[in-house]
């Protein structure tokens, strides 16, 4: 297969870790399980056990066989899931730069403003944000409590572009307060993807080393077998 990316877009969480980083750590905690985030290169996931998302991660970190859990690169995420699993969770100091312009204060507020919303966070954000919101999730599981609630006011704490699809296939449902923009997810506009899919440029198109393909399939496998 083929793959194409219209925009060099990056992305502050994968671009918080290296190989060598994740190497170091497995070198210092030898008994210890890795799971990388999805938001991750491919040469990271080389060197990692299994691969998650934000929807299955605890799923992920308490099917794996140690008791202690390499979790990269997210350090909010590490901390908003440490305290529901028995198993011990060795983080990393990545951070979404979107998710971390949310502040306690902020949810505060809105609250005070819009007593009967339902807030509801995502799992990169804090953990300080993430104790003042209704429910903590990821993307999939937000939209989820939206459409099973009668609630009809919600406040989204994630990317903007979640409040945005609420707002065109859930009319019913009111979106209050504010969200926060990737500015690499904004890098990619519709053209840019018809021009991609009509003419790639060659930086478009990704190529991999057949090692780093191996291994990296290898621990997005284990994901798959794990969440079943």
């Amino acid at each position: 297969k083929t793959v194409l990316v219209p925009a060099v877009a990056g992305c502050s969480l994968a671009e918080s870790i290296t190989t060598y980083d994740v190497r170091g750590l497995k070198k210092a905690y030898p008994n210890a399980g890795v799971v990388c985030y999805i938001n991750t290169t491919a040469n990271v996931k080389a060197e990692c056990d299994a691969v998650c998302t934000s929807g299955n991660a605890l799923k992920i970190i308490e099917r794996m066989p140690q008791k202690e859990i390499i979790f990269l690169p997210d350090e909010f995420m590490a901390k908003n899931l440490q305290p529901l699993t028995r198993k011990k969770l060795i983080g990393w100091k990545g951070r979404c730069i979107v998710h971390e312009e949310f502040s306690p204060k902020t949810v505060k507020e809105i609250r005070k403003e819009y007593p009967n919303a339902k807030i509801l966070a995502h799992s990169e954000c804090s953990p300080a944000v993430i104790h003042e919101a209704d429910m903590m999730g990821s993307t999939k599981q937000m939209l989820d409590y939206v459409d099973a609630s009668k609630n009809e006011e919600f406040m989204l704490v994630t990317e903007c572009g979640l409040s945005d699809r609420v707002r065109v296939e859930k009319p019913g449902k009111k979106i209050v307060g504010s969200c926060a923009l990737c500015p690499y997810m904004k890098k990619i506009m519709l053209k840019d993807i018809l021009e991609c899919l009509k003419s790639p440029r060659p930086e478009q198109i990704i190529t991999l080393p057949n090692d780093i393909i191996k291994k990296a399939k290898k621990s997005l496998d284990l994901m798959i077998k794990l969440s079943k």
